[in-house]
């Protein structure tokens, strides 16, 4: 009887143990967002001229996404274009997880008529992104809106709160629908300069509301095809507190070089005038200068816009000294509450460097770019399934060197293998007399240097070993170089490419295959359940890896 009611005590002891630790477990669980988006054409007119544009949900620009550090965020998207379609998530790391970044290398197409449910979580990140369509020059279409991560409520954040908080896309547009500037890249040709720079969907007309006296937030992105954007307001400095995640010096700036794919955060303070001022948008570095205009408009305004136009700063001189300025505030908090300055990665010991030349020419009789000589033709299959199901055939590990070649540009899956957990050192150089933007895919990275001239070994004795900027997209002057350090810490496949949108469609990319034989959960996901399969991935492969 004794033994009897002892073990009745157990097993209430137990179960109350096991509903506890659930509890617990519940409540601990980071919160999740869910969003709905139903992807269509539309009309639309941003520069006066009626074209056919991708809206998310009937907008252009698309929804943002708004969230907190450690958020899972849900996405289903409801695919109701005439041909496939595909979201990434600028700046999103998809830590451990890159089935869910949205270029075909990772993740297979949503079909016309079909949905995807992606899953993100802003794992240890803050800061000011975007999204954008990755397939078929859809992102000359629209598709693109802004994301922000907020910080945690415990963790201090080195400025005052703002009395609001503003995103402001900016980007070079063409009037000419994107199925016909695809089809002119498809048929070997090379695409003409824009028409025009929009800034939130307009070509003119676009206005901040402000009160006086107060300050404000604005998340700056470029999400233009082509070119470096000079962002200014008339009277009105603007002090820089986050670039891509990272807090950084609290510099003030009259104007700011936006370049492709970038984002920035500004704080700007309502002490003019009572009166409307110039918004400034133009293009950098090009013979034509593009511009357009909006208006920050004080809610006791006397009077409408007035004065001449802002001008743009000088030319690459002074972009290269304000690109050197912008660096990481190392005493403040990122999203965690330790100090940014608290991860030394000059002591790190780089275990090896990596070489990337870009360059130009002819495949065929066909404009291509390239990377190191390799020119990118997207496989069959996302290279990530045919990793995961090992598929043989589709790419080949170390496809494209890690130094620059002296041979012609040739056609390939370009893909560099790499280590997980090494920490490399990769040098852009641009001998071209653009300036190129690159971005790294499930990775933020320092940059230590850029100089005009050829990258050598003793070219390091400059490098910023102390606060350099840690960002995830970043320019390459003409003629130069920039280097950057870079922790692989995040196993999978990611992409490494131009965002010169016609030279990423036309092979200036690559993938990262960061690798371990690890199978621990610890270290990669496995992949979702509800994964789009395509080319050779099948459904009996999909469902064999989760019986085993």
């Amino acid at each position: 009887m004794k033994n009897t009611k002892l073990a009745a005590n157990f097993k209430i002891a137990y179960a109350f143990v096991i509903g506890l630790s659930l509890l617990i477990a519940t409540a601990a669980e980071d919160p999740y967002i869910f969003y709905e988006w139903h992807v269509t054409y539309g009309t639309i007119s941003p520069m006066g001229v009626q074209q056919q544009g991708i809206l998310i949900n009937k907008m252009f620009p698309g929804p943002e996404i708004r969230s907190v550090t450690n958020d899972n965020i849900i996405i289903n998207v409801f695919n109701e274009l005439d041909e496939p379609f595909l979201l990434s998530w600028t700046g999103i790391q998809n830590r451990k997880n890159s089935f869910q970044d949205g270029v075909y290398g990772t993740t297979c197409p949503i079909p016309p008529g079909k949905n995807y449910t992606y899953a993100l979580q802003v794992k240890d990140q803050i800061g000011s992104f975007y999204y954008f369509p990755s397939l078929g020059f859809h992102k000359a279409a629209g598709g693109f809106g802004g994301i922000r991560i907020s910080s945690r409520p415990m963790i201090p954040v080195p400025f005052p709160p703002p009395a609001d908080d503003y995103t402001v896309l900016i980007g070079d547009w063409y009037k000419t629908d994107h199925k016909a500037l695809r089809a002119q890249l498809d048929s070997g040709g090379k695409l003409p300069p824009p028409d025009g720079i929009l800034i939130n969907g307009h070509s003119s007309g676009a206005a901040l509301n402000i009160q006086p006296g107060n300050t404000y937030r604005l998340r700056i992105s470029n999400v233009g095809l082509q070119n470096s954007l000079n962002f200014r307001i008339q009277n009105h400095e603007m002090k820089l507190v986050e670039v891509e995640g990272t807090h950084t010096l609290q510099n003030v700036y009259s104007s700011l070089d936006v370049h492709v794919g970038q984002s920035y955060s500004v704080l700007i303070t309502a002490n003019q005038p009572a009166k409307d001022y110039y918004i400034v948008v133009s293009s950098r570095f090009t013979s034509n200068v593009l511009t357009t205009t909006g208006v920050l408009h004080y809610s006791n305004s006397a009077g409408p816009v007035s004065g001449p136009i802002p001008a743009a700063p000088a030319q690459w001189s002074w972009s290269f000294s304000q690109a050197r300025t912008i660096r990481k505030n190392l005493t403040a908090s990122g999203p965690r509450p330790n100090p940014q300055g608290t991860y030394h990665y000059g002591a790190i010991n780089v275990t090896r460097t990596i070489k990337l030349v870009n360059s130009a020419g002819q495949l065929q009789g066909k404009q291509r770019y390239a990377v190191n000589s390799a020119s990118f033709f997207p496989s069959d299959t996302p290279l990530k399934l045919a990793d995961y199901f090992k598929i043989n055939g589709v790419y080949k590990p170390g496809s494209i060197s890690d130094q620059p070649t002296n041979a012609p540009i040739f056609p390939v899956t370009s893909v560099l293998q790499a280590d997980h957990r090494a920490f490399v050192e990769i040098v852009f150089e641009n001998w071209e007399n653009i300036v190129q933007s690159w971005h790294f895919n499930g990775y933020s990275f320092y940059v230590v240097g850029m100089e005009v001239g050829k990258w050598r070994p003793s070219s390091r004795k400059v490098y910023n070993l102390n606060d350099a900027v840690s960002r995830c997209t970043i320019q390459v002057y003409p003629r130069s170089w920039t280097a950057i350090y870079v922790a692989l810490d995040n196993v999978g496949m990611w992409n490494l490419r131009s965002e010169l949108w016609e030279r990423q469609y036309l092979g200036q990319q690559l993938y990262v295959r960061v690798y371990t034989n690890s199978t621990s959960l610890r270290d990669e996901y496995q992949i979702p359940k509800n994964a789009l399969l395509c080319g050779r991935a099948h459904q009996g492969q999909l469902l064999s890896s989760f019986e085993n």
